[in-house]
């Protein structure tokens, strides 16, 4: 069994998924704001208990690591560590980007279409952290030096000198819709498929796992862009 923990940014998400099976088994997304810490292993354990699955029954183990909130990146680390260290057995354990799982929704359709995925997500004060996911990119980890971080003419920018058919999918608001219809090749993808679940985080994780991409608890750390 699979259990899947996103709390980087003020939307929270927990998942559980069964990978022999692929299937979703409960997932639940809320608005936690700052509230991450008192209600993440409150809303697992009452999942495990809907559906009468044993802590132990636990053998994966799947997180957010960034980019995101310096609190909110580490609360689910944190927990994740925790779990793991009191199982019986050590779980699998695997890290992904954040905006790999705000992607993940749109990856097999910009895979048939041969478009590039803008995933993103506001920053706070004006400012936002994306990345760029080619097609195929179901199995790329980018790298904190890999992600961009910035105001909304710098993510305009990079997104007009990138030159092809791109999918913005995201925390979309009116800034970036307004700011982006300057690029005639970007599609903005609006609505709630723009925001992170913990179900997709599981599904890449599971995929993940399943070619060999582990990671370990003494390896398993945040991705941040800039200071805290």
């Amino acid at each position: 069994m699979l259990l899947a923990l996103d709390t980087a940014t003020h939307t929270a998400s927990v998942a559980l998924y069964d990978p022999a099976t692929d299937s979703l088994l409960a997932e639940q997304t809320w608005q936690a704001r700052r509230r991450q810490t008192e209600e993440t292993i409150p809303v697992i354990q009452e999942m495990l208990t809907r559906l009468e699955i044993a802590t132990d029954q636990i053998d994966a183990l799947a997180v957010t690591t960034g980019p995101g909130s310096f609190s909110g990146v580490r609360i689910a680390i944190s927990v994740v560590k925790g779990i793991a260290l009191g199982l019986s057995k050590p779980p699998q354990i695997i890290g992904l980007p954040t905006l790999c799982v705000t992607g993940a929704p749109f990856f097999v359709p910009a895979e048939a279409a041969d478009v590039t995925i803008c995933a993103f997500l506001q920053a706070g004060r004006g400012r936002y952290n994306w990345v760029f996911l080619p097609p195929g990119s179901d199995l790329y980890r980018p790298l904190a030096d890999e992600h961009s971080f910035g105001k909304v003419d710098e993510f305009v920018a990079e997104v007009v000198d990138y030159d092809e058919p791109l999918w913005l999918v995201g925390e979309m608001n009116a800034e970036v819709r307004s700011a982006m219809a300057v690029h005639p090749l970007a599609t903005l993808v609006d609505g709630v498929s723009g925001l992170r679940r913990a179900g997709m985080l599981a599904w890449l994780a599971a995929r993940h796992l399943a070619a060999g991409n582990e990671d370990y608890l003494d390896s398993l750390e945040p991705i941040y862009l800039r200071e805290p």
